[in-house]
C-alpha cells in the first residue's frame, strides 16, 4: 500500500485530473453545451501531458532534491513529452485536419468508410503547454509546501 503514499505519484495524477477538469471547463463554457468527451481527449488548454510530467518532475525534486538524478530523469522526460506535445504531436493533427479536408472535397463519392475523419485535436500550441506546466509546478509546490 505504499503507492498511496507515493507523493510524486500523487501530485502527478492530481495535475492530470485538475487539467482535465480545467479543460471540460473551459471547453463548455466557450461552447455552451456540456461534452464529457473532454474528460478523457488530448489537445486544449491546459496540456494534462504537461500538467502531468513537470508535477511529477516538481514533486520529486522537492522529495529528493533538484539535484539529484531523480529529478534529472523526470526533468528530461518533461522537456521531451512537452516538446513532443507541441511539435510532432502538433503537426501530426495539423496534418488529419488537411487530409480531412481533401477527402471531404475529393472522396465525396467513396463508400462511408473512406470518409472517416481523422483525429485533428492531438497536440498543443505552445501557450496550452505552458499552461500546462505552471499547472503541474504550482500543485507540488502548494502540497509540499504547506
Amino acid at each position: 500500500m505504499d503507492i498511496f503514499n507515493n507523493n510524486p505519484l500523487i501530485c502527478a495524477a492530481l495535475a492530470w485530473v485538475s487539467a482535465q477538469l480545467m479543460k471540460f471547463i473551459i471547453v463548455n463554457i466557450r461552447e455552451r453545451r456540456i461534452n464529457l468527451l473532454v474528460l478523457i481527449q488530448s489537445g486544449g488548454m491546459p496540456s494534462s501531458h504537461s500538467a502531468t510530467v513537470c508535477s511529477l518532475a516538481t514533486a520529486i525534486g522537492f522529495q529528493v532534491g533538484f539535484g539529484s538524478p531523480e529529478f534529472a530523469i523526470a526533468a528530461i522526460l518533461a522537456f521531451i513529452v512537452m516538446y513532443d506535445a507541441a511539435g510532432v504531436r502538433r503537426a501530426a493533427g495539423e496534418q488529419a485536419r488537411r487530409i480531412n479536408i481533401l477527402t471531404q472535397d475529393y472522396l465525396s463519392d467513396f463508400e462511408e468508410d473512406m470518409q472517416a475523419q481523422l483525429k485533428e485535436l492531438l497536440g498543443h500550441t505552445p501557450p496550452e503547454v505552458f499552461g500546462g506546466a505552471i499547472l503541474g509546478i504550482l500543485i507540488p509546490t502548494i502540497l509540499y509546501n504547506y
